[in-house]
């Protein structure tokens, strides 16, 4: 069996506990996904656990406005897109699951966009 490494396990406590305190929230999840290369993005149904929208850096609306996309513009590009795709489908209000990621760089950049897009939480 492999060993989880300290900061994985680090990573594993924050994601835990971000769900449980997301568990009480009614409101569309907006969960976000960090990798080295791309930001990902969706927004879940939190009462049937279905994604409602996914937007990520991959999405060719993205992708051919950025060049680069492992960066703080991509993922406010990222943040935008998914605004707009939730606006389209009335919802306006969400709570953000970072996932475990610590709140900023990329992330808060995503959840800029995301808030310049429309989206309050």
């Amino acid at each position: 069996m492999a060993k989880i490494t300290e900061s994985k396990r680090l990573w594993l406590r924050r994601r835990l506990k971000t769900e449980r305190q997301l568990e009480r929230s009614s409101r569309p999840l907006l969960t976000c996904f960090r990798s080295a290369k791309h930001m990902y993005a969706q927004i879940v149904d939190p009462e049937t656990g279905r994604t409602l929208t996914a937007v990520s850096t991959l999405s060719a609306g993205v992708r051919e406005q950025v060049g680069k996309t492992g960066n703080i513009a991509a993922a406010k590009a990222v943040g935008l897109a998914i605004a707009k795709l939730a606006l389209e489908k009335e919802i306006r209000a969400v709570a953000f699951n970072r996932n475990g990621f610590v709140y900023h760089g990329r992330i808060k950049a995503l959840a800029d966009g995301a808030r310049e897009g429309g989206l309050s939480f």
